[in-house]
């Protein structure tokens, strides 16, 4: 009983505590929350003072930035209007400009009127008089003008033939002796001393003994040097000499250098005489460029491109009637120059046009044309000026003159050509059927290359032995002297000899 009781009481007192415990923790709560809500209130208070202050700054600077931009809107409405005024000003002043132009061109049209007018007043008041004076006279007026000359000239005919013959001769006299200065003036400034080319050359031997090494076994050597230099070298009872012969000179320099080399060198074979030409050929190309080089030097002309300053130094192994071409080209640069001052010419084009109005003699053999046409092709092609062009290629009369420096050319070649002793008309023609001979026989297909010896009577050609085999060497034999006999005229007879060679070289490893 008492425990029941106990257990009663227990629960009643739990009840009693869990009711006070939630009144407790709801009272607690409702504290709690009016703090909080304390806190947000001033959160907000805080919020909507700080946003009315920035809605307030920034009013502020919207009201500055409208004001700044109403100052810049206004400032450029005062430039317009100024501009506006400006372009009103200037519009009347045109308009009025205008005006006083239209009114000026009124009045010179009128100006115009009133003179056609007295124009043809005047022509018919003078027709009306020739008219009366064609009445009075009994004449028309061509008649009138016919009786008038021939009345006249027949009283002075005596007095104008005087005249004119007197001044026909000073005139003729002043200018012969005007151009005799100036020839003479232009000669005593420059010139060169030339040389006659032949066709051999001698190399001097240190002793009698090396003769028979140049010949070698059977001839051996002689033949090899002669077919890689297209010479011919005469070997005789001269002392301590040999001679090469051949008419062209670059050939016989080719040759001198090598056998030169050989004889120093002192080891004489077919072998070694082809490394020794190979060397002198270079050495040759070597003084080739050294003297188109010093030619343009001592003519004082710059600019050239070097390709047309080597063919150029290959007219120093090339003659004209004997005269050396180079030579020659440098003395006409120097007269045409020494001319174009005497008379107020273009200096410079003249002594261009001089020193290369015979550059297609470098090239002649190998390109077909004159040399004056091959001469234009090969300036035009490195960008000569026109004015050299047209200057040089009238020296052989083949174009007009175009302009006063290629008659100072012509003249200036004509002077170097024309001196005593300059130039040799047989020795030019005996060059001239060598060099045809030998193209003759290059013109054939199959053939490497072509020597003319023993002054044109016979002619040695190498062919390709791969195209022509021994029948085909006899056929072109017969064919390159049925050639000769019809285009060439020669005095004697031609042996045309054609060579065959097949090498075949193995080494041992």
């Amino acid at each position: 009983m008492n425990q029941l009781i106990l257990l009663a009481v227990g629960v009643v007192a739990l009840a009693l505590g869990s009711v006070l415990g939630y009144y407790a923790r709801q009272s607690i709560a409702k504290r709690n929350w009016k703090t909080i809500e304390a806190k947000l209130q001033k959160r907000i208070t805080r919020a909507k003072e700080d946003s009315e202050q920035i809605f307030a700054e920034a009013k502020e600077r919207a009201t500055n930035l409208i004001e700044a931009v109403k100052q810049k809107e206004d400032q450029r409405r005062t430039e317009l209007l100024k501009t506006e005024q400006l372009l009103l000003k200037r519009e009347n002043v045109l308009d009025q400009k205008l005006s006083d132009f239209e009114q000026k061109q009124k009045e010179f049209q009128e100006k115009v009127e009133r003179l056609k007018e007295i124009k043809e007043s005047l022509e018919s008041l003078k027709a009306e008089g020739l008219e009366n004076l064609e009445r009075i006279s009994g004449l028309s007026r061509v008649e009138a003008r016919t009786e008038l000359l021939a009345s006249l000239e027949k009283e002075y005919q005596k007095d104008l033939l005087e005249k004119l013959r007197k001044l026909e001769q000073e005139g003729e006299a002043r200018f012969e002796k005007k151009a005799k200065e100036i020839l003479t003036a232009a000669v005593q400034k420059f010139a060169l001393s030339q040389v006659q080319e032949i066709t051999t050359t001698t190399v001097s031997l240190p002793n009698e003994e090396i003769k028979g090494r140049i010949i070698g076994k059977e001839g051996r050597n002689i033949r090899a040097l002669e077919s890689l230099t297209g010479v011919e070298l005469v070997v005789d009872e001269t002392p301590e000499t040999v001679v090469i012969s051949g008419f062209d000179p670059i050939r016989r320099q080719v040759a001198k250098v090598a056998l030169e080399k050989l004889i120093q060198d002192g080891r004489i074979q077919p072998a070694r005489i082809e490394e020794k030409v190979e060397e002198a050929q270079r050495e040759i190309a070597s003084q080739v460029k050294e003297a188109g080089e010093t030619a343009v030097y001592d003519v004082g002309i710059v600019g050239l491109d070097p390709k047309l300053v080597q063919l150029l130094g290959r007219l120093r192994f090339r003659t004209s009637y004997g005269q050396n071409v180079l030579l020659h080209s440098i003395e006409v640069a120097h007269l045409a120059g020494a001319l174009a001052a005497e008379i107020g010419a273009d200096v410079l084009i003249c002594k261009k046009a001089g020193l290369l109005h015979d550059i297609g003699k470098a090239v002649d053999q190998q390109v077909e044309g004159s040399h004056t046409d091959i001469g234009v092709r090969i300036l035009e092609k490195f960008g000569a000026e026109p004015e050299v062009i047209t200057a040089m290629k009238s020296h052989h009369e083949e174009y007009p003159y175009g302009t006063l420096e290629a008659v100072i050319i012509q003249t200036a070649d004509q002077i170097s050509g024309a001196r005593p002793g300059a130039r040799k008309d047989t020795l030019e023609n005996y060059l001239k059927r060598l060099g045809d001979l030998e193209n003759i026989a290059l013109g054939f297909t199959g053939v490497e290359k072509a020597w003319a010896l023993q002054a044109g009577r016979e002619i040695r050609v190498f062919v390709k032995p791969e195209e022509i085999d021994d029948f085909g060497a006899r056929k072109l034999a017969k064919e390159i002297a049925n050639r000769i006999q019809e285009e060439l005229k020669y005095p004697g007879e031609i042996k045309v000899n054609v060579i065959r060679e097949t090498r075949v070289i193995e080494y041992a490893k």
